[in-house]
Order: structure tokens, then C-alpha cells, then sequence
């Protein structure tokens, strides 16, 4: 575990600290200045990118520990249908949540311009959705097969990946795309492309029902993508009201929150094969394992964050103290969480390769948030 988790973590580290450095400077552009209710938006995106992307890493991962990868013919057909139901699953909840996202804003700063920016709003979200849903997804399933062709665990290496190569990616996408659309804001050119997104929900939906692997998944895992939306939109307010009180948070937040969720879903993952496979896992040790990774991979990020001058703020050694008390907290909660949510779906015949992953990393989007203010 040490041996393969740790060079993804490293890796997620540096993906991390440059999605953080990306929201630093993209938050002084003009379009998040015009339309603040992207600062609600950054963090629900990318936490329903993490869910997807993770939530197919879980299932990839747990389906080549099963040897289900290791047949070509099922193997094209399993991930065809995989990029198949993320592309429709990306379009429906990126809509709902650049909806959410809006609305929470427009709430709390009401404004004349709402109809247009409520369009370019969903738009964006279910472009930058769709788009990184491809990239990711590609990645991922290339990942899985390679990893059981080279004899490594995939649940050690593909939620890391997933998590920390999904937020500077959707992070990209998100910046680009509303930035593009802020000088058609209020033109027909925005309807056109939010008409052509919701068209295209039905067809994913009819490809998924035709194909024999996405069948049967359809139904499940809906609902904690939903609901992990929702507790990521509380992490969006309070990232839309501290973020410009508190010099450097940009940078920190992706960080804190992504490596410690890292952590989490390897632990997930791996116990959710131990369920499926009837292999007991050794919990004690892949917990301590766990815990040892988490504050050297911090460390690492807060001394890049110092030799490069990233931030805009100081870090002396009661940040360092406190950030590295916040981390620790998070991640024993975290892990906790895991243990008990996975055991908790298993024993009710839910499937946690589908349902834990959403709950785990909106969970850690809002406490991560919360006590770093």
C-alpha cells in the first residue's frame, strides 16, 4: 500500500496545488467578479467530477480485482458503457447543480441580470461537466487496465488520480468556458447551447438502456451524487464569503480537502473490493499506513506553497500548526467515516462502490472548509 499509494499522492499533491494556484488567479478575473455565484460553483463542480470519476475508478478498480477486465471483448464493452452512463449522469446533475448554484447566490445577492446568468451559470457547469467527463474518463479507464496489466492494486492508485487530475481539469474548464460565455451573456447564443446540452440527456439515456452493462446500473447512485451536491453547495458559501477575507485560501482549500478525501476513498475502495471479493481487509494496518501518508504529503504542498510564494499570505509555524492539526482532524474523520459508511451499505445490500464515494467527499469539502476558517 505504502509502495503505491505514495507516488499517487505525490502526484496528487502537485495536480492539487495547481488547481489551488488556479482558483488564486482565477478569482480575480472579471467574469468571477461579475457573476460571484462561481465561487458556489467551483467547489460543487468539482466535487460532483470527483464523485463521478471516483464512483468509476471504485468500480473499475473492484471489477479488475475481479478479473472482469481481463476479457477483451467485455472489457470494451464494460468501459464503453461506463463513459457512456458518466457522460449522461455529468449532463443531468452538472445542469441541476449550476441551478443550485445560482439560485443559492441570486438568494443571498439578488441582482438584475438573473435570467442570463442563470443560463450561462448551467451552461457552464454542464459543458465543463461533459468535457472533463470524456477526459477523465478515458484516463481512468486506460488506468484501471494498465494497473491490473502491471500488477498493481488499482484501488491504491486510481482514486488519487481520479480526484487530484479531476479538479485541475474541471478546474481549467470551468475558468474557460464562463469566461468565454461572459461576452454572450445575454444573447441567444447561450440558450442555443443550453437547449443543445438538455437535448442531448435523452440520448445518453437510450444508449445507456440499450447497453447490457449500464442497464442495470442506471438506477443506482443518483441519489448520493444528489445529496453530495447539496452539502457541497454549503462548502461553496463559505468559500464565496472567506475567500477574499482570508489571503491564500484558494490556494489551501483544494489542497486540505483533496489529499485528506484521497486518503479516505483509497480506504473505501479497498474495503469495498474486500466485501465484493470475500477477502477480509487489514483495516489497523491500512488505517496507520494511511495516517502516515497524510501529513508528509501536506507538508510537502505547504513547503511548495512557500518556495513559490503562492497565496498571497504568510505561512509561519502557527499556520503550519494549525493547518497540520486541521488535516489531521479531517483525515481521522474522514477514515472513520469510511469504515463505518462502507460496513453500514454492505450490510443493507447497497453497493458502496456506488454509494460511499459522493458521501465522503462532500463531507470533506464542508469540514475541510469549515475548520480551515
Amino acid at each position: 500500500l505504502m509502495a503505491q499509494a505514495l507516488p499517487t499522492l505525490v502526484l496528487a499533491v502537485c495536480g492539487l496545488l495547481m488547481a489551488g494556484w488556479l482558483l488564486d488567479v482565477v478569482q480575480h478575473w472579471e467574469v468571477f467578479s461579475q457573476v460571484s455565484e462561481l465561487f458556489i460553483l467551483v467547489p460543487v463542480v468539482l466535487g460532483l467530477k470527483g464523485n463521478l470519476e471516483m464512483n468509476l475508478a471504485a468500480r473499475l478498480s473492484t471489477a479488475a480485482n475481479l478479473g472482469e477486465l481481463d476479457d477483451q471483448a467485455g472489457r470494451r464493452s464494460m468501459i464503453l458503457g461506463n463513459l457512456a452512463l458518466i457522460q449522461l449522469q455529468s449532463l443531468s446533475v452538472g445542469g441541476l447543480a449550476g441551478l443550485l448554484s445560482f439560485l443559492l447566490g441570486l438568494l443571498f445577492h439578488p441582482h438584475s441580470h438573473a435570467v442570463g446568468e442563470m443560463a450561462m451559470m448551467i451552461v457552464t457547469a454542464m459543458s465543463c461537466a461533459s468535457l472533463s467527463s470524456f477526459i477523465l474518463g478515458s484516463f481512468m479507464c486506460s488506468l484501471c487496465v494498465l494497473s491490473r496489466r502491471w500488477g498493481i492494486n488499482p484501488d491504491n492508485v486510481a482514486s488519487p488520480i481520479a480526484s487530484s487530475l479531476g479538479d485541475l481539469v474541471t478546474l481549467i474548464l470551468l475558468s474557460g468556458v464562463s469566461r468565454a460565455l461572459l461576452a454572450w451573456i445575454n444573447t441567444p447564443l447561450v440558450w442555443i447551447l443550453l437547449l443543445a446540452h438538455l437535448m442531448a440527456i435523452p440520448l445518453w439515456l437510450r444508449y445507456c438502456l440499450s447497453h447490457p452493462y449500464t442497464r442495470s446500473v442506471i438506477p443506482y447512485g443518483w441519489v448520493p451524487v444528489m445529496a453530495a451536491m447539496v452539502i457541497s453547495s454549503m462548502a461553496g458559501l463559505v468559500l464565496e464569503r472567506f475567500v477574499e477575507r482570508y489571503a491564500g485560501m484558494a490556494v489551501l482549500v483544494p489542497v486540505l480537502n483533496g489529499i485528506s478525501q484521497n486518503l479516505a476513498c483509497i480506504f473505501c475502495s479497498r474495503l469495498s473490493t474486500a466485501f465484493h471479493s470475500g477477502v477480509p481487509e487489514t483495516e489497523g494496518r491500512t488505517i496507520f499506513t494511511l495516517l502516515l501518508l497524510n501529513l508528509p504529503s501536506q507538508w510537502l504542498f505547504l513547503s511548495l506553497v512557500k518556495v513559490l510564494g503562492l497565496g498571497h499570505g504568510g505561512l509561519d509555524w502557527r499556520m503550519w500548526v494549525a493547518y497540520s492539526l486541521v488535516s489531521y482532524t479531517l483525515v481521522v474523520c474522514l477514515l472513520g467515516l469510511a469504515r463505518w459508511l462502507t460496513g453500514f451499505l454492505w450490510r443493507r445490500n447497497f453497493d458502496p462502490d456506488h454509494y460511499a464515494l459522493p458521501y465522503l467527499t462532500a463531507m470533506g469539502d464542508v469540514v475541510g472548509t469549515v475548520l480551515l476558517v
